[in-house]
């Protein structure tokens, strides 16, 4: 399993130790949630968000949103709720989760639809509060890098919607950074899968 020891000290250059030692509470509070949970590839479920975590620390993120990072899944995942990450990280660090949580549950019936629709509910959180915009974008960098252990189809599924829709989302807020790897993995991913194999 990962150990939060492994993000630590990135976090210490420059958040507080109460700071960190909040995002640690919040790690061991996920990894419980999510303990015997496990990803397609085999890897324990808490790897997932511990590594959006990190990608938000490579960002210099602020703590409440690392902790949502690191609780991000709970809701939709666990038997927990809104108000029991409140009671225990507070109302703002429960307000980013849920909104991550929201936005994962759009489910539609056409692409077309997925695009506006999408696009119209981020933007909605956006303005209430862009953390929750961030936290998802690092969510589907660190699922688009590890798509090797899903179904092809599922695979080309997942690299279309992030080229329609979370590339032009990244490149909006002018994250070049994640629009180029969007790009560079979802059209590897995209037309390796459309072409015949040999």
């Amino acid at each position: 399993m990962v150990e939060f020891t492994d993000l630590q000290e990135q976090l210490l250059r420059y958040l507080t130790q109460d700071q960190v030692s909040r995002i640690a509470e919040a790690y061991q509070f996920a990894a419980k949630a999510h303990e015997g949970q496990q990803r397609s590839s085999g890897d324990p479920f808490i790897s997932h968000p511990f590594e959006v975590a990190r990608i938000l620390a490579n960002m210099h993120m602020d703590y409440q949103s690392i902790m949502a990072a690191m609780l991000h899944d709970v809701i939709e995942d666990t038997e927990l709720d809104k108000a029991t990450i409140a009671e225990k990280f507070g109302d703002e660090v429960a307000e980013l989760v849920d909104g991550v949580s929201k936005l994962e549950l759009i489910n539609f019936e056409s692409q077309a639809e997925a695009q506006a629709e999408n696009l119209r509910k981020m933007m909605l959180a956006m303005a209430r509060d862009i953390r929750v915009i961030l936290v998802k974008l690092a969510d589907r960098l660190h699922n688009l890098r590890t798509l090797a252990s899903l179904p092809k189809e599922k695979q080309r599924r997942i690299a279309k919607e992030t080229l329609e829709i979370y590339s032009p989302i990244a490149s909006r807020l002018g994250m070049n950074n994640f629009r180029v790897e969007f790009e560079d993995i979802g059209f590897f991913i995209f037309i390796s899968r459309a072409l015949p194999s040999p």
